[in-house]
Formats: C-alpha cells, sequence, structure tokens
C-alpha cells in the first residue's frame, strides 16, 4: 500500500467518521499507518475472511477436504475450481464429513473458472454439491468465480440458497459488482481490486480477505472504504474479540 494514498476526506475504514487521527496517520510511513490501524482495531480485530496462510489469527483458512485443524483456528473447506477434474468419491465423502466440522465455518472455496481447471460442466457439479452442503449445514458458500458471473446469478436463481454467497478475490468493474450486489451477493476484497467497484460496495456486504498475498489485513482494509468489523461474525455466526 503506498503512503499518502489513504483518503483523509472519506470516512475512515477503521472507525467509520472522518476522525483526526486518522488524519494525523495517513502523513506517516506505510508501516506506522498500520500499527495505527492496529490500535484502532483493538477493541474489535479486523477479520480475514478469506487465506491460505494455515497460521493466521483472527482470519477463516481455506482448507481442503483431509486437513488437520489447529486448535482455536477456523476455517472454511471446499475442492477449489482447479482441483475437481479427477475428484474421487472419497474425497467428496471426506469433504462432507470435514464440513460438519465445529471449526469449519463456511463452504469453499468453490467456484467456475473458465481460464483453468476442469470443463465448466464438471466445475458445475461440484458447485452444486457444495451448495448442498451449505443449506443442509446452514453455513455461508465461498466462491471463486473467473468469468461466470452469469452462471453463477443463474445458479443462485435455481437454488435460491438461504445462506450467503461470498465471491472471494472480487476484482470485478463497477457494473459487475452492481449486477452481482442486486442478486444478493457478498464481496471479499484482497490486494488487488477495482478502486471504482469498491467505492459502490456498501459496508454490509464488503469484507477483506489477504488470500494467498503475504499482505496483513489492516494493510487491506487501509485501502478499502468503510468496514463493518461485525459484518464476518454476523455471517459466519462467531464471536471475535
Amino acid at each position: 500500500m503506498p503512503s499518502r494514498l489513504y483518503n483523509a476526506t472519506a470516512h475512515c475504514a477503521a472507525c467509520g467518521s472522518h476522525c483526526d487521527g486518522c488524519r494525523d496517520a495517513i502523513h506517516g510511513e506505510e508501516a506506522d499507518m498500520i500499527r495505527y490501524l492496529k490500535r484502532v482495531f483493538h477493541n474489535k480485530s479486523m477479520f480475514d475472511f478469506h487465506t491460505h496462510n494455515p497460521d493466521a489469527i483472527d482470519a477463516m483458512i481455506n482448507a481442503e477436504p483431509g486437513f488437520i485443524p489447529r486448535q482455536g483456528a477456523i476455517y472454511s473447506v471446499g475442492i477449489h475450481p482447479w482441483n475437481c477434474a479427477n475428484v474421487t468419491d472419497m474425497e467428496l465423502r471426506r469433504l462432507d464429513a470435514d464440513a460438519r466440522l465445529d471449526c469449519v465455518k463456511a463452504i469453499g472455496e468453490t467456484g467456475l473458472d473458465k481460464l483453468r481447471g476442469a470443463p465448466i460442466e464438471r466445475q458445475t457439479e461440484l458447485v452444486i454439491h457444495h451448495i448442498a452442503l451449505s443449506e443442509e449445514l446452514h453455513k455461508p458458500l465461498v466462491l471463486h468465480i473467473v468469468r461466470a458471473f452469469p452462471e453463477i446469478i443463474a445458479l443462485k436463481h435455481r437454488f435460491k440458497p438461504t445462506q450467503p454467497w461470498v465471491i472471494h478475490g472480487f476484482r470485478g468493474k463497477p457494473q459487475q459488482a452492481a449486477e452481482l450486489l442486486r442478486h444478493g451477493f457478498y464481496l471479499s476484497l484482497g490486494k488487488h481490486f477495482n478502486q471504482e467497484s469498491a467505492k459502490i460496495i456498501p459496508s454490509e456486504r464488503l469484507l477483506a480477505e489477504t488470500d494467498d498475498s503475504n499482505m496483513d489485513i489492516t494493510e487491506i482494509a487501509a485501502m478499502l472504504p468503510i468496514l463493518n468489523p461485525a459484518l464476518p461474525s454476523k455471517i459466519l455466526g462467531l464471536k471475535i474479540s
């Protein structure tokens, strides 16, 4: 995150207002901003909605079936569309079992990727399996979508899910963001995102994630419009201290 780019005229991502503390912080170096944000968030921790870091704290760690949980950590579990070409019945049974673990708070990441992975028909079969798990277990669905927004919207209309569907790592244009928001999706933004899209996502639909980057979640938060620190706990049913 380049220093001095935080918008002093915008609502502070940490406190939700035009606060003097944040105005002062933006004139320091990047590291000072990160330390400042961490202090601001000390009573309402920023939650990393999607990470591949197995040692992450205050985060939902992405896992594959057969993973070994770390005590105190929380997870999402699913089969990535890149890995679904040769999924066996045994792997699906393992997914079904792991999805029922108390430490697993969401299903996925699953999804549709037209640039990589199995044929889209096979990817769709696996997504439907994850949708069924999400609805049965009352756990939200985490989605990896590449050039397949019409298809995932169609699946949402078809199944009429009761659980939240979250597009992770969203990088699309404002028009795509608006369309997904109209259909009830949540959008999670990470290291790379369209700044104009971020501006139109309401705080009640906006999540932050580090994904597979080395960034701190407070760095991501500092680049985004106002975040609602309570939103992840609302979606996942967590108590985030």
